[in-house]
């Protein structure tokens, strides 16, 4: 028998990430998130030597090495992309909606394996989220690291999706990440793993692609309800303390399934449901990611003096 899988094929990927990216134009204009040309000549400047290594484009406003903190905002934000997702693709809303609001941001790829490839925003680029997922957030950890040494800071932020907003919870609780972490905000994190409702077998569509994916991606059996990474991600309590949850999911998500699964228990941890602020919004797994009410949390979640009342939009 075959074990589910928490990913999209590529085919379906592509197809659904060229409407996410129709989508996040919109976002970006409702947000005031546009990328401005200074923003852009930074993200140029910072891509020119990466200390990070990583060959694959950053999304606007990410990755400006010599950003420094202010004390408005004094936690650099790292951003964490899904499982068959990469850094560019999966926050090209986010990141210059951060960046815009003062932030130092920047954003990793994890989890990369060799020849898998991309093409949702039309421009080739490789796939992440597919190596083992306790090696991505060691990967993670190293990368947090980096980021505290350029820019001086004592903790960051974390903002993730899907595996991306789980994958941290491994660091915090088993790789010492909790005292360098102040904030982890989870948009559909995949945190008490899922069944997938059955659209995982998505492979059998595939032909000659199924054997591709089944081996190239630990990641997504190893976020399959009693696989053993989520069983010992289980086997503490959800939360560590000194760190403040929020996770942010959406009733249509038919990725991480039950949707309820993705809420974390304890002390500080707020468990938003997009629809309770917008009841028409119909946002899945993909779309969560640029869709502006869940990111209007996002915001709020990372600056909780100057919350604003959240709506559609």
């Amino acid at each position: 028998m075959r074990t589910p899988l928490l990913c999209f094929s590529a085919r379906t990927l592509r197809r659904r990430l060229v409407g996410a990216l129709g989508s996040a134009l919109l976002a970006a204009a409702l947000l005031g998130g546009g990328t401005s040309a200074a923003v852009a000549a930074e993200t140029a400047a910072a891509a020119a030597a990466p200390p990070d290594g990583d060959t694959v484009a950053s999304p606007p406003g990410a990755n400006d090495w010599n950003c420094r903190p202010t004390a408005a905002h004094p936690n650099p934000v790292v951003l964490v992309h899904g499982t068959f997702a990469n850094r560019f693709e999966n926050w090209l809303v986010l990141s210059p909606l951060l960046k815009s609001k003062g932030y130092c941001v920047f954003a990793l790829d994890y989890g990369t394996v060799p020849g898998v490839t991309s093409s949702g925003s039309g421009v080739l680029l490789p796939i992440g989220g597919l190596g083992p997922a306790a090696e991505s957030a060691a990967q993670l950890g190293r990368f947090v690291d980096l980021v505290r040494s350029y820019t001086g800071a004592a903790k960051v932020d974390i903002v993730g999706h899907s595996q991306g907003g789980m994958i941290p919870n491994y660091y915090l609780k088993f790789l010492g990440g909790a005292s360098k972490v102040d904030k982890l905000v989870a948009l559909a994190p995949s945190n008490h793993g899922t069944t997938l409702s059955g659209i995982a077998n998505l492979a059998p569509y595939l032909p000659g692609v199924a054997d591709l994916i089944y081996t190239a991606c630990p990641a997504c059996k190893d976020q399959v309800v009693g696989s053993a990474f989520n069983r010992k991600l289980s086997s503490l309590p959800d939360t560590v303390p000194g760190v403040h949850y929020t996770v942010i999911s959406t009733v249509f998500d038919e990725v991480v399934t039950p949707y309820r699964t993705q809420f974390l228990g304890g002390p500080d941890v707020d468990n938003i449901t997009i629809q309770d602020s917008c009841l028409i919004d119909l946002s899945e797994h993909v779309l969560i990611a640029f869709d502006p009410t869940s990111l209007h949390h996002v915001t709020n979640a990372l600056d909780p003096a100057h919350a604003t009342w959240v709506g559609c939009g």
